[in-house]
């Protein structure tokens, strides 16, 4: 390890230094403690990232990458002695393009900065993890995913190529403004998800689709949280394209709607016998074709069980999916102890939320939550002060996903928070592989040490 002033004064030869703050040692998990770094890197370009990783790995210095801070893994939680690097000023547009409808941006950019540009454009990048102020540097770290995955999919179906710095101080450039290729392999696709551990993006290529003018919003509560889980599928197989298709359970209904002052016009008695909501948002190039998808998604919806169905104002819609974004924060609010958004195959999801209820009661904890049902994301929070009994709560609950199917994390990642149930659940042989690609990218393993592996 140098020496820190010496390599203060190496790094101030080709970045600008920032003095560490508190803001710089932590995101928004809950249960994994902030911690100030030694080093903050502000660099302006690809070139000044990659001296600094051949600077970390020449010194054996832990190196933290940061976009806005609002992971919920302690993924951008840096070690006390490390670097980090704040992706702040790369924080440009630097292409629409509208021929081959991509973008390229900087890791810097927001969602929200993206989503501007590309509306201008009659584009949009689809990808809505819910947190419009989140980095595109760290959307591709975590392969995020969010509402609209069901129709489009998560960050690395969007993601046609990236430019790279590696530990050892090279720039590679994998991917670019085409859609298909066959030719070696997909380096891209390795990058994406690697949450920081393998490269620093610092620049991408994102995929653009046509920006539809017209959406409705669906709302259907239920009698039964499992009414509304076997329902999931059958919405999904109707042919109905839903851009968004969330549930909700009826206490984080609640919650969400009195934070936001939200009245959505559903009659007391209904509300009161509610246990879920399904949320089903449609969108059409037409007006009269929406209408009648939406006809055909009320039908469908009491056919599956619902007690009724609402159309929702435009105003309502937007402002429900904002509050169902908010979730986290007014779980937070109300004293949640750690969040967790499993994933497994949607069939499966009527036999995990029983186990759910059955974990819950077993250890005497409060377990609510919402999530994407349309692709099997289920998002929980768990109200157990207790670190040894919530532990026990989330490896039954990670079990219990890993026995049907699925995996731990469907668009938050692993970081240092749910590492050692990663470590436990996966194949062995898999995470053999992982950490032999890991010494490939990272031979002296400065990059996010801790991290998923």
């Amino acid at each position: 390890m140098a020496d820190s002033a010496a390599l203060a004064t190496r790094l101030a030869g080709v970045v600008d230094l920032a003095e560490p703050t508190d803001d710089h040692g932590h995101d928004e998990c809950l249960t994994v403690p902030g911690q100030r770094p030694a080093h903050v890197v502000r660099p302006e370009n690809a070139q000044q990232v990659a001296e600094v990783l051949r600077a970390a790995t020449e010194t054996g210095t832990p190196v933290t990458a940061r976009g806005c801070g609002t992971g919920l893994s302690g993924g951008a939680v840096p070690r006390a002695d490390g670097i980090v690097v704040s992706f702040e000023r790369m924080n440009r547009v630097l292409e629409v393009d509208t021929d081959n409808h991509v973008a390229v941006v900087q890791p810097g950019v927001t969602l929200r900065e993206l989503d501007e540009l590309t509306a201008a454009a009659g584009l949009v990048y689809p990808v809505y993890p819910g947190e419009l102020s989140a980095s595109l540097g760290g959307s591709v770290a975590t392969n995020a995913g969010g509402m609209r995955a069901v129709k489009h999919g998560v960050t690395r179906h969007h993601v046609l190529g990236v430019e790279a710095a590696l530990p050892t101080g090279e720039l590679i450039r994998s991917g670019g403004k085409y859609v298909k290729a066959s030719s070696g392999y997909d380096l891209t696709q390795l990058v994406i998800g690697s949450e920081g551990t393998l490269a620093l993006v610092t620049e991408a290529t994102l995929k653009l689709q046509p920006r539809i003018a017209h959406q409705a919003t669906v709302l259907a509560p239920f009698g039964d949280l499992a009414e509304v889980a076997r329902a999931v599928p059958r919405v999904v197989g109707s042919g109905l394209a839903p851009l968004i298709l969330e549930y909700i359970d009826g206490m984080t209904m609640a919650a969400i709607t009195h934070t936001a002052d939200l009245s959505l016009g559903i009659p007391d008695a209904v509300r009161e016998t509610a246990q879920a909501y399904l949320v089903v948002m449609l969108e059409n190039r037409s007006t009269d074709r929406l209408d009648e998808d939406v006809a055909a998604a009320g039908e469908l919806l009491s056919e599956l069980g619902a007690v009724d169905a609402y159309v929702l104002p435009g105003g309502s819609a937007r402002r429900l999916v904002e509050a169902r974004e908010r979730a986290f924060h007014t779980a937070k609010a109300a004293g949640a102890n750690d969040i967790i958004d499993t994933v497994l195959p949607r069939a499966a999801l009527p036999d995990f939320m029983a186990r759910v209820r059955e974990i819950a009661q077993e250890h005497e904890t409060f377990v609510i939550g919402c999530g994407h049902a349309g692709d099997g994301n289920v998002h929980l929070a768990v109200f157990q002060p207790d670190d040894a009994r919530r532990s026990t709560v989330l490896r039954a609950l990670f079990t219990a996903a890993h026995g049907l199917g699925g995996a731990i994390s469907g668009e938050h990642g692993i970081g240092h928070a749910k590492r050692a149930h990663f470590l436990d659940l996966e194949d062995p042989a898999k995470l053999d592989l992982m950490r032999r690609i890991k010494t490939a990218f990272d031979p002296a393993g400065v990059l996010n040490p801790g991290v998923l592996l």
